[in-house]
């Protein structure tokens, strides 16, 4: 249940058990107070803003600080569902509540006045702003355009959202995913610690790098890492390609690079201009306004590239012996011409690709020596903590995210270095464009390199990885034999769905093989991508922007519009972003779109505590199979939906009309 649940008068007053499961009061519980609140409405307003007083002070903070600090979370938090509070209610509001839910502070002045604070205590206040609110608003930050809430939908860029969204049916970890119980706990826990810390007089800065900190340190521990080798964070994959190149420069070689990418069009739109140092958005993760596809200060301009496809122009796969040839004459003639090179491995894409090989990444390493640098995109993060260690035991530099199979909340990267390659931030400088997009704390303490980098950490950036450790952990948890079962009993429901839904082909790929050491999970598929025949021209397939018309449509309550199937209409569904791919006659794009597992599937999903096993992972099956039925039913009534294009929300409507009922 969500706070929103409680906006109504009489739903309110005999529901506050029932507020209290909420995740968001999860840290709580042991603590929440007895409130009497001018109005059964403004229940859940109260109840945050004094269960999050009562642990401030627990925890050292001042009464009065402890209590204006509290009344900016409630604010986001009651905020976040104003638009089903009764007209009549609305009068009953604090002065405050607006203004503490603002991104701009109201000022000293006003929160001394409003809280009865001393000048000192209005003024921390003031100066921590930034660092205050809800984990959810919170873990917004710190990233670009894309994790920005849609004020009309309540979800960002990639259809999720970073509160619990239990309701919806999630197999969307090759893109994005909203944050489950399990991850928003953990994120909420590390925002209160970091809020004390700041509210008892610590600078923003070394709370900041401490938050971030712990992350480097919960990163490290889960991949197994050695003595020297490091962790560095960035807010996305795409910054963690931008930072690889950065390391390139810190290489001492004077030599013009070239950047050896793998699929760029199964990685992320941005990667190649940030594989030549140019800015890939219209800002950046630390809010700084720039020019699309500009170069960046300090990235040297004569960076080259060489994309090598995975896929033929038919759309059909290449063989393995072709790419693999193609990458060592690309590498060769660069060195030959007097290029450091930056070579890609590629762990795997957007449609479950692995290239090349691990064993022929070790046959370059042994003829070339350390005349080029491994960058191995593993941003999926479909693979093991023995794979990962395989990886950097050849000298790469392993890319990875806590948001794509960790089901973390997107926008959460990092980049592991191996001895070498962490051994050059002990000298030179970073490019100096690099301010933009990384703090100092985001590097191990104190490397020089970064010592130009603004002071603090990526608090936001900080949060979402709290979140994606606790997925991790959870999954690390299971037995890998046990994980290897779940991931076969979920390909035969894929396959199964796939099969029985008209119009829907499954797209092959290969096998994936890494070591003979790997786990017998990593190498079983967990991306499984499909085209759709358009329904309107039989002839070929959804265009991307028509698939994505599909995509958008499965996360939206669609009962309204298809009322005599609304037991499947209603279902929110979230899976993978469509990926363009060569239509089956060579003509023109299809939009393919992919049905993943991620980690909560194998260590379960928390909404579903209290199924056992058995009976959790048949509610997830019984969930593909209403993918794949909804997906139908969108076919089948292509020409209503596409006249009415309706849009996703938070929640489905249902929902919604019950609370306010």
């Amino acid at each position: 249940m969500t706070p929103a649940t409680l906006l109504t008068g009489e739903t309110c007053s005999i529901s506050r058990d029932g507020l209290t499961e909420a995740p968001e009061f999860a840290v709580f519980r042991e603590i929440l107070p007895d409130i009497s609140p001018p109005h059964p409405a403004l229940a859940p307003l109260w109840l945050r803003h004094e269960a999050e007083a009562a642990w401030l002070v627990a925890h050292g903070v001042a009464p009065d600080l402890a209590m204006a600090a509290a009344a900016r979370a409630a604010a986001q938090f009651f905020t976040a569902e104003m638009e089903d509070l009764p007209e009549a209610s609305r009068a009953l509001l604090p002065d405050w509540l607006m203004p503490m839910a603002a991104e701009v502070s109201p000022g000293p002045l006003l929160l001394a006045a409003w809280f009865g604070l001393e000048a000192e205590a209005a003024e921390r206040l003031h100066e921590s702003w930034a660092m205050l609110g809800t984990a959810e608003a919170l873990m917004e930050t710190g990233g670009d355009i894309r994790l920005a809430r849609d004020p009309k939908t309540a979800l960002n860029g990639y259809g999720c959202s970073h509160r619990p969204r239990p309701w919806a049916i999630t197999f969307a970890s090759s893109t994005a995913s909203s944050s489950s119980e399990r991850g928003y706990i953990a994120a909420d826990k590390a925002r209160l610690a970091a809020t004390a810390a700041l509210l008892r007089g610590k600078a923003a800065r070394q709370v900041q790098a401490g938050c971030v900190g712990a992350v480097r340190r919960g990163i490290a521990k889960s991949f197994g890492l050695r003595a020297g080798e490091e962790v560095v964070l960035a807010a996305s994959g795409t910054d963690t390609e931008l930072l690889a190149l950065a390391l390139t420069h810190l290489a001492g070689t004077d030599k013009p690079v070239l950047n050896i990418l793998i699929a760029p069009e199964e990685t992320g739109r941005g990667v190649p201009m940030a594989a030549q140092g140019l800015h890939f958005a219209v800002d950046t993760a630390l809010g700084h306004d720039v020019t699309f596809e500009a170069p960046i200060e300090g990235f040297r301009p004569d960076t080259a590239l060489a994309n090598i496809a995975l896929r033929a122009p038919s759309g059909a796969v290449r063989a393995e012996a072709e790419v693999e040839a193609e990458i060592e004459a690309a590498l060769a003639g660069a060195l030959a011409d007097g290029r450091r090179v930056i070579l890609h491995g590629l762990d795997l894409s957007k449609t479950g690709l692995l290239a090349p090989s691990p064993a022929f990444l070790a046959l370059l390493r042994a003829a070339y020596g350390d005349a080029f640098d491994i960058v191995l995109d593993a941003c999926q993060t479909r693979l093991s903590p023995g794979s990962v260690r395989a990886y950097l035991d050849l000298g790469a530099t392993v890319l990875v995210t806590g948001s794509k199979f960790f089901t973390g909340p997107p926008f959460a990267g990092a980049a592991l270095l191996p001895v070498k390659v962490a051994a050059r931030l002990q000298t030179g400088k970073l490019p100096a464009g690099l301010a933009a997009y990384f703090n100092q704390a985001e590097f191990p303490p104190g490397a020089p390199a970064a010592l130009a980098l603004p002071e603090g950490g990526n608090y936001g950036l900080a949060l979402r990885w709290h979140a994606a450790l606790a997925e991790m952990r959870a999954l690390l948890r299971v037995p890998p034999a046990r994980r290897a079962v779940i991931l076969r009993d979920f390909a035969a429901a894929v396959v199964r769905g796939i099969a029985s839904t008209p119009g829907l082909t499954l797209l092959p790929s290969p096998v994936i093989s890494r070591t003979a050491e790997d786990e017998l999970w990593e190498r079983l598929p967990s991306i499984f991508t499909f085209s759709l025949r358009a329904p309107h021209a039989p002839e070929r397939c959804l265009t991307p922007a028509e698939a994505r018309q599909v995509y958008v449509w499965l996360n939206t309550d669609l009962s309204s519009w298809l009322p005599e199937q609304a037991s499947i209409a209603a279902r929110i569904c979230h899976i993978g972003q469509p990926v363009p791919l060569t239509q089956p006659q060579g003509v023109g794009q299809l939009g393919a779109l992919r049905v993943s597992a991620g980690a909560r599937l194998i260590s379960g999903e928390p909404s579903h505590r209290a199924l056992r096993p058995p009976a959790r992972l048949a509610r997830e099956f019984a969930d593909v199979s209403v993918v794949f039925t909804k997906i139908g039913l969108i076919l089948a009534n292509w020409a209503v939906l596409v006249a009415a294009n309706p849009s996703p929300a938070y929640r489905p409507h249902g929902l919604r009309d019950a609370m306010k009922g």
